[in-house]
């Protein structure tokens, strides 16, 4: 604990600091040196590049929560009735967790690749698309081609999360439920989902967390291109950092964005009242 902790202090201290210093890439003791200003916040804050990036992350996060959201509860609602080869089935299903986000991200760009990818020839196939479509080239549509292969990554990581739900709740309230005339799509709206309320805010939470910071899809296929369209707030920090050598923007970003996801996340909880989603179903 005291390892970890110090880490953590450590590395907030040291943004905080660098935060507070109009300074670039160099030597920690001349950062430090540096007189202490306000100006990386006025020119974050005032910058309409860091709302819209902020803006991209939103529709990002959302995008890349709640597609896998749905597709890991059908899978999980699949994989929780009885058939031949289910162990080899929800073993199946946990095998896009384990790809590397790198080698998913390749995969991906090969497969929405505009003159021979899968995706463009299977569109004109059914006559959905006369002419190629450039899905990371294309502004309108570049944000929607991360949110694909960011989505099918965490789809196993929602349905081991409610699948373990699922399996923790009482058959004997489906089976009073049945009795009483209750169907199918009565017994999921009033036992399933409220059942699963507490699995799912855990899920959505630390997946909307992990999908806000998320670099290593967007950056390896688009950069946070074109024209900006993927350019979501850890893209921003790291092209700060990396690309401008602005250290003391690419700090303020960081801060900004920890101070922005410790609120919602708070606000998250004291609207759902300690994991109740009772308002919400």
């Amino acid at each position: 604990m005291i390892a970890v902790g110090g880490s953590l202090v450590f590395a907030l201290v040291l943004l905080v600091g660098m935060s507070l210093r109009d300074v670039s890439l160099g030597r920690l003791s001349a950062i430090f040196a540096a007189p202490l200003t306000l100006t990386n916040y006025v020119e974050v804050l005032g910058d309409p590049a860091t709302w819209r990036s902020f803006l991209v992350s939103l529709i990002y996060t959302v995008g890349s929560t709640l597609l896998p959201f749905i597709g890991g509860l059908m899978i999980a609602l699949l994989l929780n009735q009885r058939m031949p080869g289910q162990r080899l089935l929800r073993t199946l299903a946990l095998v896009p967790w384990a790809v590397p986000s790198v080698t998913a991200t390749v995969a991906f760009v090969w497969m929405m690749q505009p003159t021979y990818g899968v995706w463009n020839y299977l569109l004109r196939s059914v006559g959905l698309i006369d002419t190629d479509v450039n899905w990371f080239g294309d502004p309108n549509l570049a944000l929607l081609a991360v949110i694909i292969p960011t989505s099918w990554k965490a789809i196993p990581f929602f349905t081991l999360m409610l699948l373990a739900g699922l399996q923790s709740l009482s058959r004997e309230q489906y089976e009073a439920a049945e009795v009483d005339g209750a169907g199918r799509l009565a017994r999921f709206r009033w036992i399933t989902l409220p059942g699963l309320a507490p699995f799912i805010l855990v899920a959505l939470l630390f997946s909307a967390m992990h999908s806000f910071r998320e670099f290593d899809f967007i950056y390896a296929s688009t950069q946070g291109g074109p024209d900006g369209a993927t350019e979501t707030a850890a893209v921003r920090i790291y092209n700060q950092a990396f690309e401008s050598f602005d250290l003391g923007n690419a700090a303020t970003l960081g801060i900004v964005t920890f101070v922005l996801v410790a609120v919602l996340v708070a606000l998250l909880f004291r609207r759902l009242n300690k994991g109740s989603l009772e308002g919400f179903l």
